[in-house]
């Protein structure tokens, strides 16, 4: 299952490469849901860097609330901070007179705290982007394109899809739906195949893979069933169209949810000697069309365009 991906999370790359149009309206709504708290999406700082030189009245606004929203972050983590430096203070003074087990954790807690706290607001203030800030997980927001009226279009969805008519609590009883593994395509998937397709533009994807398989040992040498991460690179160093599924979802009351999941299947021989038996499917360049455009009376055809995939040699690495 591809947990994790550092995508192009800047907009204008889909614009550039396919001529895409973006959906200005679906950009502003999340922004602006997130800078009201409306919702709590979880936005790659890649994605709010598109809008930093905002060409028009529609990005201002966008711009405007993501302000909005990162001073409110700040504020609160200034906060957090000023509470977590009290606490280490109090508790340095206990120890002074002496030592104790609550004061001992309390002091270790706040010391971790601020650390942690400091990072969040420094990740704030910068304006240099690094690799890590176009890195999505579940639940996080991503840029994907789709068909639309015969246009290609770019709109921002959450890497884990809540199909249409089904409850919210899908979410949580189903929390792997940010992957739609390929043999249930026609059974769980089913309102999306053949009809609701996207493509995800990845350049590394990340795995959890089993210590043990990973070292090519047997699992009692280790204490635990311990995983580690690996990052998974195509060795041409080119970007992955990655084969998704996509919905909107509404329900009365609440604001509407775009949302998909990243289509995944056997893997590669060098993914499956690394310890992992899934890997996403990146499709060619030159049927992202074709795929973006599905005949849902001609499922075979999508199929194709799933087995004449790209087919790029994955190097890989633990993650950092």
């Amino acid at each position: 299952m591809c947990y994790s991906a550092q995508v192009l999370a800047d907009y204008r790359k889909f614009v550039r490469a396919f001529g895409a149009l973006m959906d200005i309206h679906e950009f502003a709504r999340l922004f602006f849901e997130r800078a009201e708290g409306i919702s709590r999406a979880k936005i790659p700082k890649a994605m709010e860097e598109a809008f930093s030189e905002p060409q028009d009245d529609a990005e201002r606004e966008i711009k405007a609330a993501i302000d909005k929203f990162n001073s409110a972050q700040s504020l609160k983590l200034e906060q957090d901070l000023f509470k977590q430096r009290k606490r280490l203070a109090d508790a340095g003074r206990t120890l002074q007179t002496k030592i104790t087990k609550a004061a001992t954790e309390s002091q270790r807690i706040a010391t971790d705290k601020i650390a942690w706290t400091k990072g969040k607001l420094e990740d704030l203030q910068r304006t240099d982007l690094q690799p890590r800030d176009s890195r999505i997980f579940p639940g996080h927001y991503a840029p994907v394109m789709v068909m639309e009226n015969g246009r290609l279009v770019v709109k921002p969805m959450r890497y884990q899809c809540r199909i249409a008519g089904k409850p919210a609590s899908y979410d949580i009883k189903y929390p792997g739906t940010y992957n739609a593994r390929r043999d249930s395509l026609e059974g769980f998937w089913a309102p999306c195949f053949g009809r609701t397709h996207a493509v995800l533009l990845v350049e590394v994807f990340y795995e959890n893979v089993s210590k043990a398989k990973f070292e090519n040992t047997l699992l009692e040498t280790h204490e635990r069933d311990e995983n580690v991460v690996l990052e998974f690179r195509p060795s041409n160093g080119e970007v992955m169209h990655v084969a998704c599924l996509w919905s909107r979802w509404s329900a009365p009351g609440q604001p509407d949810l775009l949302s998909f999941a990243a289509i995944t299947d056997e893997p590669p021989p060098e993914v499956a000697a690394a310890g992992h038996d899934r890997c996403i499917v990146p499709i060619k360049p030159e049927n992202v069309d074709a795929w973006l455009n599905p005949d849902p009376k001609n499922l075979d055809a999508v199929y194709a365009i799933l087995d004449d995939r790209d087919r790029p040699y994955f190097e890989h690495r633990l993650a950092a």
